[in-house]
């Protein structure tokens, strides 16, 4: 009874990891019609960004997530004005492709700057705290993950139903072209896009990395794959479609490996993304696309 308790609340945490970073996939592409293939490694990043302020500048952890959060944000609006705003009217191929370019740099360019060598995630005390319930024990991280996720999706939601940006962004992602004929800012909802986007996968790399012992430049390759297959699960472009997807892969991943299966659990889940596009190809809660004649 005790494992399974230390296995539900484990798998409840990587759930809401990926759901926090499934969030960021989803919402790029419900407003451009996107797959973001470098928001896992703007995920890394933002590691390295949280090793650098705390090992190197010895600067305190609290000061040091807000660095971290802010640098990842700066780093995700660079990428969106650089690589993808130029291609705003190409073809979508063209875009897809960039994004592809973009997340191999990044891998690259972490290893040039930070060595391909792993490098230890900074220890944050508070969340290193050991919590009791009954027999089983665990992290205060892994009990404040699925806290922190679901506060931001609330508070994510609400942007997005009852106030102007969020009617803004849901006429853009209905139609680009109306919306700005409309007077809406569309360089700007985009950005506020990445924003919100960039800045729940700083989050959500404070909660992953700090259980564990290292980061490495392809660190965010794997967990960027399982949180697009999250946000497909339950409908790329649908913030709760994403949140359901992160915790139905996060849920099955850990019981894989409570089962002693953990070798086949990154199989799994993509076994289930293939499942998922044959019989529910829109997801979940994915809305059936009209095709234009």
């Amino acid at each position: 009874m005790t494992n399974f308790l230390q296995y539900i609340l484990a798998g409840i945490s990587i759930g809401s990891i990926y759901a926090l970073i499934a969030i960021g996939y989803t919402m790029v592409y419900g407003i451009l019609r996107l797959i973001n293939f470098a928001h896992g490694d703007i995920f890394m990043m933002a590691a390295y960004f949280m090793i650098f302020a705390m090992v190197d500048f010895m600067i305190p952890w609290y000061i040091s997530m807000f660095i971290m959060i802010i640098a990842t944000i700066v780093l995700g609006v660079l990428i969106e004005k650089i690589a993808y705003k130029p291609l705003r009217t190409a073809p979508r191929m063209s875009i897809m492709i960039s994004a592809i370019g973009v997340s191999y740099l990044l891998q690259n360019l972490a290893t040039y700057l930070f060595s391909a060598l792993p490098k230890q995630y900074p220890s944050i005390p508070i969340l290193n705290t050991t919590v009791h319930f009954g027999e089983a024990s665990t992290s205060l991280v892994t009990i404040l993950t699925p806290i922190i996720c679901v506060g931001c999706v609330f508070g994510l939601l609400a942007l997005v139903k009852y106030t102007k940006v969020g009617m803004a962004m849901r006429a853009v992602s209905k139609d680009f072209e109306t919306a700005q004929l409309m007077g809406i800012q569309i360089n700007n909802i985009i950005s506020l896009t990445f924003v919100i986007g960039c800045g729940l996968a700083a989050v959500g790399s404070i909660l992953y990395f700090t259980p564990r012992p290292s980061v490495f430049p392809l660190a965010g390759s794997l967990p960027g794959l399982k949180c697009f297959v999250a946000a497909v699960f339950g409908g790329i472009g649908s913030i709760p479609g994403a949140v359901v997807g992160g915790f139905v892969v996060g849920m099955c991943e850990t019981f894989m490996k409570a089962v002693g299966l953990s070798e086949f659990s990154d199989v799994f889940t993509f076994v289930l993304l293939i499942i998922v596009l044959m019989f529910r190809p829109t997801g979940l809660f994915g809305e059936k696309m009209a095709e234009k004649v």
